[in-house]
């Protein structure tokens, strides 16, 4: 299982996911989950991914094999003039690997399903955000659902519901993420560090920054630790409930 996340937000993008991977109790290991491409000073694409790992894998490898091919009749993603058709050229792509893999194989329920969010932006461009489907479609984000998440996303979406803003710094948007991924990794053994951060900021079209979080790092686990005690300390001021005498 895989947590990941990428917010959109007034001055950039951020992307952060977990690197477990589990095929078994005797088969975990850790896999990047967040790639990205690009042109310093004219586009920067960033795509993370959730599901199967051999599709997800297959998927990349397509996607790095086609950059470095020049066909305009099936242009790569760094040939791409809009987002919008990065976006067309993963789905498409996505839906050709899961259904070629599926052919003439045991068919499990989605066996061969991935999940993506892509982010990025291409010189003329406003920066976009999308969440590709393993069917081949997907939507952008909005007003109403600004921000995207895949994989294991219950424990973590009440987080990032309540404390989300479009306009907040990386800074607080950062923390938020961290507080979301904490709440996940110890709802679920399968989600866990190294945590990789991207950090893009808008019209830079410059790479993005790295931060990778290990298990040790101190400022994650002071914010496990404090927000832990705050939702004590918030517990405890909030009005006992009372039982009625009557019944």
């Amino acid at each position: 299982m895989s947590y990941c996340v990428a917010l959109k937000l007034s001055d950039g993008m951020i992307f952060m996911s977990d690197t477990l991977t589990n095929g078994g109790l005797d088969n975990i290991s850790q896999y990047p989950k967040t790639f990205s491409w690009g042109i310093e000073g004219e586009r920067q694409i960033f795509l993370t991914t959730a599901g199967n790992l051999a599709t997800s894998q297959a998927v990349i490898s397509t996607l790095s094999e086609q950059t470095k091919v020049q066909d305009e009749r099936s242009p790569s993603i760094l040939q791409a003039p809009t987002m919008f058709q990065v976006a067309r050229t993963i789905s498409e792509t996505l839906a050709q690997i899961i259904e070629v893999t599926a052919k003439g194989q045991q068919m499990g329920e989605r066996a061969f399903s991935a999940t993506f969010i892509l982010g990025g932006q291409i010189k003329g461009g406003r920066q976009r955000l999308y969440l590709i489907y393993p069917e081949g479609n997907f939507i952008e984000v909005s007003e109403e659902n600004p921000f995207f998440q895949i994989g294991e996303t219950k424990y973590g979406r009440p987080i990032l519901i309540r404390g989300f803003e479009p306009n907040m710094s990386f800074e607080d948007a950062i923390k938020l993420l961290m507080v979301s991924f904490d709440s996940t990794i110890k709802a679920n053994l399968s989600v866990g560090p190294p945590l990789d951060i991207h950090i893009y900021e808008k019209d830079s079209f410059e790479s993005a920054h790295i931060i990778k979080i290990n298990s040790k790092d101190p400022y994650f686990n002071m914010i496990s630790d404090e927000w832990g005690k705050a939702l004590k300390d918030s517990l405890a001021t909030l009005p006992s409930y009372k039982f009625d005498a009557d019944e």
